[in-house]
């Protein structure tokens, strides 16, 4: 676990002149960046390179002894992940330019603005986050690793995809760069969102808050606070949920419902890291963690006018995908499992045991409501359940139900143009054409699996090996 994060953010300052050292420093520690070393002496960076770990440098280009100039391509050489500001007393076009192809990051004109100086350090600090992130993913994906499975014991999975979302989660926990989840209703955002904080080795609390359904004054209130007297019933001041997430993990859910001044709000939080409690004008700072999530299309959001432009980028930094269950197959058996086991002894029952064909009859449903259906199917299955084996009759009504109203539509689609077989294969198909396209449709659905695949079409294991055998010899 990264708890200690120290490292990935100590910003090494370099000048001769000690006043703007101590003036920059100052600006970035108010700003949150808490490990600034400073350097007044040119000739002493490298050898301070070689004893310490440094995210991100300013380095003044006109300096005694050595210049800025004579510094960057020996920095360039020897340590090219860090990136290296350039601070010049004149707007030089020309200097600037061949320095940026030497390898400089950017550069700033003295006298130094402020907001300028953090915008460009915090830009520096992200692309040397997000470089480091790169190099440690491949090892992690390349030797299949996983440090902390325990932290990702309450998501239970043997799916290849998930492992890799956790390998990236392991990868991006020590960073507090602003992580986003997507995916549909019932996938499993908010536990990925604890893993997250779990992972991150964070000090403060994990807090939660779904924005969907809250107008901008509700938001802004149980987000960020309000102070004394800031409307009508706001007899005291009182601290809002990003307050209580300091040193932590705020996770808002449902962000794709947020109206347009929340949306404006959230973004300087991400982006700053600053809010306004409600009827106040005093600036306010925070570091907790944010995690957010939707189950909707923010880019279709974007070109309804809906979603900001701006905010979908600032979230686009780290970003999770959660696949559906029907990409899944593979995790049906463990779910059914693991929800069996905690059903009977939520209800205080014997666990039943499920038919063996009940794992199949699950993967050919689409479970639009993903796990939390799965879910809510089994419990009421081990609710009715008395003994013996566990009916299917639950399972049928829904599972039925759905394939029959899917049928219905695509029947109804089929009769308002050409004939269903004609309109899989542009032709009417032979027996062989069908029996192939059943197969391989059975062997996609199944993942591979021919014993699954086999139950899927209605015949055994060896009978599928002969004939996927014959086609293959064919």
């Amino acid at each position: 676990m990264k708890s200690d994060n120290k490292h990935h953010q100590r910003i090494l300052l370099v000048d001769d002149e000690k006043q703007i050292l101590e003036s920059c420093r100052s600006c970035l520690v108010t700003s949150g960046y808490k490990d600034v070393l400073t350097e007044a002496d040119s000739r002493e960076v490298m050898p301070l390179l070689a004893r310490e770990e440094v995210a991100a440098i300013v380095l003044d280009m006109r300096m005694p002894h050595l210049t800025g100039l004579e510094l960057l391509p020996q920095i360039v050489s020897l340590y090219p992940q860090i990136p290296v500001i350039l601070a010049t007393a004149n707007n030089d076009v020309e200097t600037v330019v061949n320095c940026i192809k030497e390898g400089a990051f950017d550069y700033l004109v003295k006298p130094i603005e402020v907001k300028r100086l953090v915008t460009s350090v915090r830009k520096a600090l992200e692309m040397r986050s997000l470089s480091s992130e790169l190099s440690v993913l491949k090892e992690y994906l390349f030797t299949d690793r996983l440090d902390h499975p325990e932290l990702f014991k309450d998501i239970v999975t043997g799916n290849k995809n998930m492992r890799a979302i956790f390998q990236y989660l392991e990868v991006i926990s020590g960073t507090r760069q602003p992580v986003t989840i997507t995916g549909e209703t019932g996938t499993g955002k908010e536990r990925i969102a604890r893993a997250i904080h779990n992972l991150s080795g964070c000090s403060g609390e994990y807090v939660a808050l779904n924005v969907a359904g809250l107008d901008d004054n509700m938001f802004s209130d149980t987000l960020f606070g309000h102070k004394k007297g800031a409307f009508t019933g706001a007899d005291q001041t009182r601290d809002g949920l990003i307050t209580r997430a300091t040193g932590g993990t705020l996770f808002l859910d449902e962000i794709g419902d947020l109206n347009e001044m929340s949306q404006i709000k959230l973004l300087r939080l991400l982006q700053e890291q600053e809010y306004y409690p409600v009827g106040s004008d005093f600036l306010k700072k925070s570091d907790a963690r944010i995690v957010l999530a939707t189950n909707r299309d923010l880019q279709e959001l974007i070109k309804q006018g809906k979603f900001r432009n701006d905010l979908y980028y600032r979230l686009c930094g780290h970003r999770v995908h959660l696949p559906p269950l029907r990409e899944r197959l593979d995790d049906i058996p463990l779910l059914l499992d693991h929800f069996l086991t905690a059903s009977a002894l939520c209800l205080n029952k014997k666990k039943p045991t499920p038919p063996p064909e009940l794992a199949v009859l699950l993967a050919l449903y689409h479970f639009p409501g993903n796990v939390r259906e799965l879910e809510a199917l089994v419990f009421d299955a081990v609710l009715r359940h008395g003994s013996g084996i566990l009916s299917m009759d639950t399972f049928r009504a829904v599972i039925g139900d759905q394939r029959a109203k899917a049928k219905g539509a695509g029947a109804a689609q089929a009769s308002e143009g050409e004939e269903p077989l004609s309109a899989i294969f542009g032709h009417f198909p032979t027996i062989d054409e069908v029996e192939e396209y059943m197969i391989r449709e059975a062997m996609k659905i199944a993942k591979g699996n021919q014993g699954m695949a086999g139950k899927i079409l209605g015949m055994g294991r060896q009978t599928l090996n002969k004939r996927l055998k014959g086609r293959e010899e064919g």
